[in-house]
């Protein structure tokens, strides 16, 4: 009976907490608009991935403000962050740090590691595929581990850690494009497109007067903390997780029975896939105001969870079959 007594009382303070980081959220939605025009769905997935727990990768043509995005939801986020600028000459210890040989007051010398910028809570990785695929991997430790090792020594990362990585289209000149085990760290890739006429207008109107707009801070690392783990007990239905398997199953050339997709799909969405869909369609609940996510959840995120997960075969390319559209079919046949 006490183990009963303890289970509701348990609900009854996630609910409460609950709705205390739903109006927090709202804010943080608020507050960051106010930066930042014409972009509200690509927030609400970084917002979503952040409260996951994950990272998440923004891809779109130069000028559509993506560093600009970052910095301002680091602020209102009260997130340490730091800025790591992807050359083609940036190197891995550029990013993690290296071991110097130090001397101390006794002339004894000895080697000391002197930490790099990813030492910290939100990573923008600016324009992250303009350097090498080895200076790219740089991250994967970092990104799946929250640590990241230095002559055989582990040196663990600050907690939240998140990275938000921008990336130009890889059509564009002097960009290398990220590995298939680099993007599924990722847990979303969300594409930016242009604004439209009004969104330009206000945009322009707001960033070209006397005074520029300053976010406010509205959470702290440990709010984020709380948060990330009420997201993952917020309940979920066994017909919303069979969706999401089934889903990704039919993604998938091996598993799928759809003739259509065996023949345009490489290879599809591992189970990190499936992880983050379970995760993100909570956290959209909680942004929301909902205790529990829906398949409306599900349908919104699966895009950006898929995009980057999923390889058309040579013949689908030619064939000029968009990958988005794939995505909108198995949608259809899985939800």
């Amino acid at each position: 009976m006490t183990s009963l007594n303890k289970t509701i009382s348990d609900s009854r303070d996630d609910t409460q907490l609950a709705d205390t980081y739903s109006q927090h959220l709202t804010d943080v939605l608020i507050e960051t608009g106010r930066v930042i025009y014409g972009q509200q769905n690509a927030i609400k997935q970084i917002l979503a991935s952040l409260l996951s727990g994950g990272h998440a990768l923004l891809v779109g043509a130069p000028g559509l403000g993506k560093t600009k995005l970052v910095t301002t939801l680091s602020t209102v986020m009260g997130l340490s962050a730091k800025r790591i600028q992807f050359t083609p000459d940036l190197m891995p210890a550029d990013i993690t740090g290296s071991e110097i040989l130090d001397e101390d007051q006794h002339g004894k010398r000895h080697f000391r590691f002197i930490p790099g910028p990813a030492f910290c809570q939100l990573v923008m990785a600016d324009e992250i595929n303009r350097a090498s695929p080895r200076t790219q991997s740089a991250l994967l430790q970092a990104m799946q581990e929250k640590c990241i090792s230095i002559a055989g020594k582990d040196y663990p990362l600050p907690a939240p850690f998140h990275v938000l990585a921008t990336q130009n289209p890889i059509e564009q000149e002097g960009t290398y494009p990220l590995p298939e085990a680099q993007l599924d760290r990722f847990m979303v890739q969300i594409d930016l497109t242009y604004p439209d006429h009004d969104t330009e207008k206000a945009m322009l109107l707001a960033t070209t007067c006397a005074e520029e707009i300053t976010p406010r801070n509205i959470l702290s690392p440990e709010m984020l903390i709380q948060a990330q783990s009420l997201v993952r007990r917020l309940p979920i239905g066994n017909d919303l997780i069979d969706s999401v398997i089934r889903l990704i199953r039919n993604a998938r050339p091996e598993t799928s029975t759809d003739p259509f997709i065996q023949q345009n799909i490489a290879w599809g969405p591992g189970p990190r896939a499936a992880q983050a869909l379970m995760l993100l369609i909570r956290a959209k609940a909680l942004i929301d105001g909902r205790l529990a996510p829906s398949q409306d959840d599900l349908v919104a995120l699966a895009p950006a969870v898929l995009r980057h997960r999923i390889a058309l075969t040579f013949a689908a390319k030619a064939e000029n079959i968009r990958l988005d559209n794939i995505i909108q079919t198995l949608l259809q046949k899985s939800v």
